[in-house]
């Protein structure tokens, strides 16, 4: 059996079409790499457990399209979200630009508690570089969110970049969950702690990636 949060949970990938999204989330989901991916439609959604202190984390990640046309589609998936990852491309410094709007954007709808890890990706193009690290690490401890750079063609930090922002879920929803069985004196549960979301509407559940890193 798996122990649910009360709430059931989401972490979503944000930012600007183009950005690597889609590519992010199948290297780390099932290291994988599309050169040709195209811009997703909606939000697509993959799948994977890891395992934090001991404990086993089922999440369940999705991946937003970037364009104008789907912000309200999107951003009813920032409802209830406990973490985000806010995606801009190093050699793009619009995609960079633009992030300030998403962080609005995800704070308007999101839970105020959501733990956010601004993610600077394509470190492989250092020599199109248009986002010194420094600038962007400096904007995230300004607006209190983590900071790390990757590259989804090469793997560089993918890994850190998803565990260390489902460590820092799972504590969350671990806390939560100590406080609710201390509040209703229930024994504790398994060790299995499940990241998931609810259903979604209109087959929008598909759960087949299409890709928005266009390089």
């Amino acid at each position: 059996s798996v122990t649910r949060d009360s709430e059931e949970t989401v972490v979503v990938l944000i930012g600007d079409s183009g950005v690597g999204k889609s590519n992010l989330l199948s290297r780390f989901t099932r290291n994988e790499f599309n050169l040709e991916s195209k811009s997703t439609i909606g939000v697509e959604f993959a799948t994977r457990s890891i395992q934090v202190d001991g404990k086993t984390i089922k999440a369940q990640i999705w991946d937003t399209a970037g364009q104008e046309r789907y912000r309200a589609i999107t951003s009813a998936y920032y409802r209830g979200a406990v973490g985000a990852l806010l995606v801009y491309d190093i050699a793009k410094h619009l995609t960079y630009e633009n992030v300030e709007r998403w962080l609005k954007e995800l704070r308007d709808h999101a839970d105020n508690n959501i733990v956010i890890m601004l993610v600077g990706n394509k470190s492989d193009l250092r020599h199109l570089r248009a986002v010194p690290t420094d600038e962007a690490r400096a904007f995230a401890e300004k607006n209190n969110l983590s900071f790390i750079e990757t590259s989804a063609l090469d793997s560089t930090n993918v890994e850190e970049a998803f565990k260390n922002i489902l460590a820092e879920i799972y504590r969350i929803v671990s806390q939560k969950q100590i406080a609710d069985r201390s509040a209703h004196d229930e024994s504790p549960g398994n060790n299995v702690v499940d990241i998931s979301v609810p259903p979604t509407t209109d087959g929008q559940r598909g759960n087949k990636l299409q890709c928005c890193q266009n390089l």
